[in-house]
């Protein structure tokens, strides 16, 4: 069984914050998957990791969806990946894009599902959905060595 937490985020006041969180908690070689629909929020989540990271403001981020990967400067380095377009585990390790999983930085894979077999056994998973216009709940749920670090990663 992995842990599992459900965090309600009332508002986008309190995802940046969460995010921020996220950010300033994160070690080197973390990877956080994020899930959830279109418009639910995880590239303006990945943006307030970003901050937690102190990614420069000049630095905007932006969902990589059709580069796939963004890469942005900060106390450890932010790879951002959208794996939206590809269909295949075998496009992404083609991509080298598997060099990126366990680097130097916070990996954030947003479409997590394309990885497939290539799923990082040791993860952070946000699953983000919609509760109302400005309201999110995320569920979070930590694999492998994230596990033990679950609620280091939960604002207080």
């Amino acid at each position: 069984m992995h842990p599992s937490v459900k965090l309600p985020l009332d508002n986008p006041a309190s995802t940046a914050a969460f995010g921020r969180h996220l950010g300033a908690s994160a070690q080197a070689g973390d990877i956080f998957t994020l899930t959830g629909d279109l418009g639910s929020g995880k590239t303006t989540l990945t943006q307030a990791i970003g901050q937690g990271l102190a990614v420069p403001a000049g630095c905007f981020i932006t969902s990589p969806t059709f580069s796939l990967l963004h890469e942005y400067p900060g106390r450890i380095p932010l790879y951002h990946m959208d794996l939206y377009r590809l269909t295949s585990p075998e496009e992404i390790a083609e991509l080298g894009f598997e060099d990126y999983l366990y680097g130097e930085g916070l990996t954030v894979i947003e479409w997590p599902d394309r990885l497939q077999d290539l799923m990082p056994a040791s993860r952070l998973d946000i699953r983000l959905t919609f509760t109302g216009e400005n309201s999110r709940l995320a569920w979070l749920t930590a694999y492998g060595a994230m596990a033990p670090r679950l609620p280091s990663f939960l604002p207080e």
